[in-house]
């Protein structure tokens, strides 16, 4: 595992965020190209902090649906990035199968610590001009940060065309403004879940997979073949801004 580098910063919430200019942006911006003979490349980006434990445990039980749903449209490579503790944030290597990325999850444990979703963005804009990033996940329960600071990296990874699916975990009202905007900058979707109903988490992050590896045109696929997961997250792609 890699630490992330840090960058110190106000971690008080500010009030309302002007997203206006950077919407304008990454709508005039060609979306990042996925799909083809390449496999595709997702993020998956997790809360590690110590409320977090059982749906850490969740999304490691069910993570190699994401593997299972590319199979037909070239595969995936996911790299998992995590924060915890005091400061603490990593990045693993690409990892091509279920097998590898479970073993790395299993490795882990929660530990109490703030939020530090302004460096998985960061890192996200750092693989993504490296090397093609098809989608981010980031799943968390919180918000601690300024928002303003982190809605101008989203915004910049919007400018990449790297659109970021926000998956909540709870009904806590900060952290729903920040997933919301940062979905909606990157041009990605917010999806509230409940760790209590782990079916429905399976079927969003398959969806989001299949988009990763393959784009739009493969996620419209797997909508007309009946999979609702696959429907709403594009209905919320197009809903944004």
């Amino acid at each position: 595992m890699v630490k992330l580098p840090n960058k110190q910063g106000s971690t008080n919430l500010s009030s309302d965020t002007d997203v206006d200019a950077f919407l304008a942006k990454v709508k005039s911006t060609p979306t990042a190209a996925v799909g083809g003979n390449k496999r595709g490349r997702l993020m998956f980006a997790l809360d590690a902090t110590a409320s977090r434990q059982p749906s850490w445990d969740v999304a490691a039980s069910i993570q190699a649906d994401m593997f299972s749903a590319t199979d037909t449209i070239g595969g995936l490579d996911v790299k998992l990035v995590f924060f915890r503790g005091l400061g603490e944030c990593k990045a693993g290597a690409w990892r091509q199968n279920a097998a590898d990325l479970q073993q790395m999850m299993a490795k882990v444990y929660c530990e109490a610590g703030r939020t530090q979703v302004e460096r998985v963005l960061r890192h996200a804009i750092k693989e993504a001009k490296a090397t093609r990033l098809g989608a981010v996940v980031y799943i968390g329960d919180a918000f601690e940060e300024n928002i303003d600071t982190v809605c101008h990296e989203a915004g910049r990874l919007g400018l990449l065309g790297v659109p970021v699916f926000t998956f909540q975990e709870g009904y806590d009202p900060i952290a729903r403004k920040a997933f919301e905007a940062i979905a909606r900058l990157t041009g990605g979707a917010w999806c509230p879940f409940d760790v209590s109903s782990p079916a429905r988490l399976r079927e969003l992050l398959s969806a989001v997979a299949v988009y990763a590896a393959g784009g739009i045109t493969a996620l419209e696929h797997r909508q007309k073949q009946g999979d609702e997961a696959a429907g709403q997250l594009l209905s919320d792609m197009r809903g944004q801004g």
